[in-house]
């Protein structure tokens, strides 16, 4: 995770600390990143970071740098990138696309009537699919990818929605995961949904067109499951 651990959002259901203002950004944390990807010899590495709403560019240009650098010092090592919305600004956007990594995801989180429940007000659900569905535009060649937590008062109508919404806007890769609480937060768990519920998700899922889709209680977006299918799925496309 990049660009401090404060977040200059609230989400009802993340445990990472909050500030109107997060930390000074530290100049050298790409090649510290890089240093670190390489010692570890890494052959695929997902980035994520806080909401730096309070940066002019929401911390694009620094977390392009941070791919570049990447690319730079083990240019084999499959990068993706799990983003913000940067506000639904195209230019920070296109920083994070020219910066080339293999996957860019950015997570709608939850269906889009429980959007103001869960999520923090500046984020909203058409906004999450404009910052998707303009990665693709841009450039085909990037696989997109998307996550949502259930058992917090979707019904099964709704997740499939935000299946065909995902796929709508050129989502390639589609995971599902449990909601649990974490101690700070109020958000309270309205369903444990079965294995059961999970698998058919998942079958509707591919029915639906995805790539890939992971669906069970302990996924989450950055799985490690879909990491090793990225990994083939990058390497049959030459990317």
């Amino acid at each position: 995770m990049v660009l401090g651990d404060t977040c200059t959002r609230g989400c009802k259901f993340c445990a990472i600390k909050t500030n109107a203002k997060g930390q000074e950004v530290d100049i050298f944390e790409p090649i510290k990143l890089a240093d670190a990807i390489a010692e570890m010899e890494l052959d695929y590495a997902v980035i994520t970071s806080v909401d730096r709403d309070d940066l002019l560019d929401g911390g694009a240009e620094h977390f392009a740098k941070c791919i570049r650098e990447i690319k730079k010092r083990t240019p084999n090592t499959m990068v993706e990138v799990l983003i913000g919305d940067f506000q639904g600004k195209q230019e920070d956007i296109q920083k994070i696309i020219d910066a080339k990594p293999d996957v860019i995801a950015h997570n709608i989180e939850t269906i889009e009537r429980l959007q103001k429940k869960v999520r923090d007000l500046r984020a909203n659900y058409k906004q999450s699919l404009s910052v998707l569905e303009y990665v693709k535009k841009q450039n085909k060649d990037i696989f997109t990818k998307s996550s949502v937590m259930v058992g917090v008062g979707e019904e099964k109508e709704e997740v499939i929605q935000a299946m065909k919404d995902l796929r709508g806007v050129g989502c390639d890769v589609f995971t599902l995961g449990q909601y649990i609480k974490p101690k700070n937060k109020v958000l309270e768990v309205k369903e444990w949904v079965s294995p059961e519920k999970f698998e058919e998700y998942k079958q509707i899922g591919e029915e639906i067109g995805f790539l890939y889709v992971a669906s069970g209680p302990f996924v989450r977006s950055s799985y490690k499951a879909g990491e090793l299918f990225m990994k083939n799925l990058i390497g049959k496309s030459g990317a």
